[in-house]
């Protein structure tokens, strides 16, 4: 509690001015995103405005990444849109406390740390997949709708309006950081803009043009639906992957983040504050979320590095919802439009491009593949897990090959096999092959100096070669096996030796050779 407070306190170092307008930054540009994402999901603008309120303050205080932004996102719109239009909003507030719940329950579970096995290109596809969407998203706001209600590409003048302003936002943001940091960009893009259009009365798009913002304070609402088994087990299979999405892309999100500060987040205290979001949110009238990697990266970039800018991007975010909703709504898109294109810019990884002719191959697919899968399915979880799945069959393969042996007979007529490798499903035909069980002498040694036996399929093979070599009435002897192997090889001890004189490490008691 004593580090929260400090918060607070001149005593922490805080620059108390970056995070306040670095926060207001965030608000302005959660409005249209939350607005955006709850329409996407056929909810209320207000169930998205309420999520971005909540996750954002909950998080900001309890998470494990400080200056990392949460709220309503897409990549839960989009997996929630199916269960809204056949059930209703109740049924998407309880699946957000139950997922909420799941999420809470890997955070102590410390499920986090598996974030680890998430590869480098797959990472990177991740970034540059999202880094697209979120540019492809901004196309929306040079439509313009027709008499009929279409949406239509803008022409004319109000289509150079919108790309005028949008391209002075643009500008403003990339110059003003060369010429002074006393100020956040954004914030100033936004206020010049919104200055401009205000001031001289250009008829451009608004934020009110999109939904209307005024509201309360989020009402506590329990969901009003049947308690059984029945409704558990309609909105399980959405909380599930509700959970799942949401932790990856704020796991990925906080990586990321780490990546730019040079400091070190808590993944497992960021699914426990992040299920705990949830479970208020669903409470309290919002359609749940996880972490916002645009919005981040503004606060990131803005220069906020602690607590203090999420918090006031959510209670100013409040406020706006609450007091100054006539206000907001008079902010044209064209500045929030400009923005969003700059994070989209800022969040593509061009480096990734100069590696083509430098990455294996593999790595190159599973990077394209990645960034495919989330722009086309705007499924971040799925294009996350085919790029761990694609990635950790391209290591098996590679390591399926790589097993080699060193053969030779010592004085006493002794052959042994030096082995090299991982013994593990994918490389147990490989090693078999390597065995002359006909032509090899009465006694046999196997030298796991350089090798491990990794799973079930490994202890398989070794009882096959264990029992083939006892069919000809030979002996077989495994020695250095590391004592993980040793324990995967406890069920085998009856019929195979361990050679423990050549290190005394190996607390293992056996029969001698």
């Amino acid at each position: 509690m004593k580090k929260y407070l400090n918060l607070f306190t001149p005593s922490c170092g805080i620059n108390y001015k970056t995070e306040i307008l670095s926060g207001l930054t965030v608000a302005l540009a959660l409005v249209p995103e939350a607005i955006a994402f709850a329409l996407i999901a056929g909810l209320s603008p207000l169930t998205g405005l309420y999520a971005a309120f909540s996750m954002g303050l909950i998080t900001s205080v309890l998470g494990g990444r400080p200056g990392m932004i949460s709220g309503a996102t897409g990549a839960v719109a989009v997996v929630i849109v199916a269960l809204a239009k056949t059930h209703g909003v109740e049924y998407i507030f309880a699946t957000v406390i139950l997922a909420g719940l799941i999420q809470l329950s890997a955070g102590l579970l410390g499920l986090g740390k598996f974030i680890r096995l998430v590869p480098h290109p797959v990472m990177f596809g991740f970034v540059n997949g999202l880094a697209i969407v979120i540019f492809m998203s901004q196309l929306a706001q040079f439509k313009t709708a027709d008499a009929s209600g279409a949406l239509q590409w803008m022409t004319g003048l109000p289509l150079l309006i919108m790309l005028g302003l949008v391209v002075l936002t643009m500008l403003i943001i990339w110059l003003l950081p060369k010429l002074t940091q006393a100020v956040p960009a954004s914030l100033t893009a936004i206020l010049t803009i919104s200055a401009l259009v205000i001031g001289f009365d250009i008829p451009t798009k608004t934020v009110g043009d999109i939904a209307s913002i005024q509201g309360g304070f989020p009402p506590f609402h329990i969901p009003d639906l049947p308690l059984s088994l029945e409704t558990f087990a309609i909105i399980f299979p959405y909380a599930l992957i509700v959970a799942g999405v949401g932790l990856i892309e704020s796991l990925l999100t906080l990586n990321l983040i780490d990546e730019i500060t040079e400091t070190k987040g808590k993944g497992n205290k960021e699914a426990m504050a992040q299920g705990l979001a949830n479970m208020v949110t669903g409470f309290f009238s919002g359609m749940g979320g996880c972490a916002m990697i645009g919005q981040s990266l503004i606060n990131i970039s803005s220069g906020a590095r602690a607590r203090l800018s999420g918090i006031v991007a959510s209670v100013m975010l409040l406020v706006f919802i609450m007091f100054a909703a006539d206000l907001i709504e008079r902010l044209p898109m064209a500045a929030l439009t400009g923005l969003m294109i700059m994070v989209a810019i800022g969040t593509f990884e061009w480096a990734s491009l100069k590696t083509f002719n430098r990455m294996p191959k593999p790595d190159i697919f599973v990077m394209v593949v990645v960034t495919l899968i989330t722009v086309v399915l705007h499924n971040l979880a799925l294009a996350v897990l085919i790029g761990v799945v694609i990635s950790a069959l391209v290591f098996a393969w590679e390591n399926a090959r790589h097993i080699h042996s060193k053969r030779y007979i010592d004085e006493n007529g002794v052959k042994h096999y030096e082995m090299a490798g991982l013994l593990f499903f994918g490389s147990v035909t490989e090693f078999s092959g390597k065995f002359d069980v006909l032509n090899d002498p009465d006694e046999v040694i196997i030298d796991f100096s350089d090798s491990r036996v990794v799973d079930m399929s490994g202890i398989e093979a070794l009882n096959k070669l264990t029992e083939r070599y006892e069919k000809v009435g030979k002996k077989l002897h495994l020695k250095h096996l590391s004592a993980d192997c040793r324990q995967l090889l406890h069920n085998a001890n009856d019929i195979i030796d361990i050679n423990i004189y050549e290190d005394p490490s190996y607390k293992v008691l056996t029969d001698e050779i």
